[in-house]
């Protein structure tokens, strides 16, 4: 096998940039974008070039081919593990991409136009947001296989949809389609797959429309606020900094004048 067919059995993750915003896709359609180490390696560097990019201000992550956005784990790659490569491995690794994916200052919308299982629907959970196509199917099938959700699962999903539901979707192998998934509180809006396009624009759109700092404080404020931190402490400082920016000058300005805001991110 060359280096060339070996990277593309591995899979890829590719960055797109337009504008102000960054596209992750996981390009291994063959394979319903299972992840691979590669594709996890590949997809940790492009987040810390993201995280490195003042003019970046949102990001979209989505799946290639039609069939998923992101079908889990390769099982071929850690099916034969052994327990301390499982361990010191497979699972560190992921845990460690998915929170630098969650930990991103940029807002990131999460676009499920197909099914997500296992370590799929983890990565959508490390988004702040999740547009759902309705047939899209969404799980978390591990305990089926024998083991279970090595990615953050556990924790994410307790987060979004609470203990009893998440239990359910853990324990029971319950599959969601998007719809009862938006039910549920897992995605944020669940729509026709002939809209998703329009969905995410119009959520891109909303979110660009905020001045980019005020926009990505926010998200570590709520973020800190989930982990237990104090607002009465952590949102004064937030407001001090954000009352040093041009785009606080811009927006005072815009709304006295009437006129939509031009920010510029700083």
């Amino acid at each position: 096998m060359s280096a060339l067919e070996e990277t593309t059995s591995a899979g890829r993750v590719r960055l797109e940039i337009d504008g102000h915003v960054g596209t992750l896709v996981l390009d291994r359609p063959r394979k319903q974008n299972a992840l691979t180490p590669e594709m996890l390696r590949e997809l940790d560097g492009h987040l810390q070039a993201i995280e490195a990019d003042d003019a970046l201000w949102a990001v979209a992550l989505r799946g290639a081919g039609d069939r998923a956005f992101c079908a889990g784990a390769d099982i071929g790659r850690f099916a034969g593990l052994s327990s301390v490569a499982m361990w010191r491995s497979w699972t560190a690794l992921g845990h460690t991409v998915f929170e630098r994916l969650a930990r991103l200052r940029q807002p990131v919308i999460a676009v499920v136009h197909g099914n997500a299982f296992g370590g799929g629907l983890e990565l959508a959970l490390a988004a702040d947001f999740r547009i759902v196509a309705e047939h899209a199917l969404v799980g978390l099938p591990e305990a089926g296989l024998g083991t279970v959700p090595g990615w953050g699962g556990t924790e994410r999903l307790v987060e979004v949809i609470g203990r009893a539901r998440a239990k359910e979707i853990v324990l029971a192998r319950r599959i969601l389609d998007g719809e009862t998934a938006q039910s549920w509180g897992l995605a944020t809006r669940a729509v026709p797959a002939d809209t998703l396009e329009a969905s995410l624009r119009e959520l891109l759109d909303q979110v660009l429309a905020g001045a980019p700092l005020a926009v990505q404080v926010a998200k570590q404020l709520i973020d800190a606020a989930a982990d237990g931190a104090p607002s009465r402490i952590l949102e004064p400082l937030a407001a001090g900094l954000t009352a040093a920016t041009s785009d606080l000058t811009e927006g005072v300005a815009a709304f006295r004048e009437r006129r939509a805001p031009a920010f510029q991110g700083r």
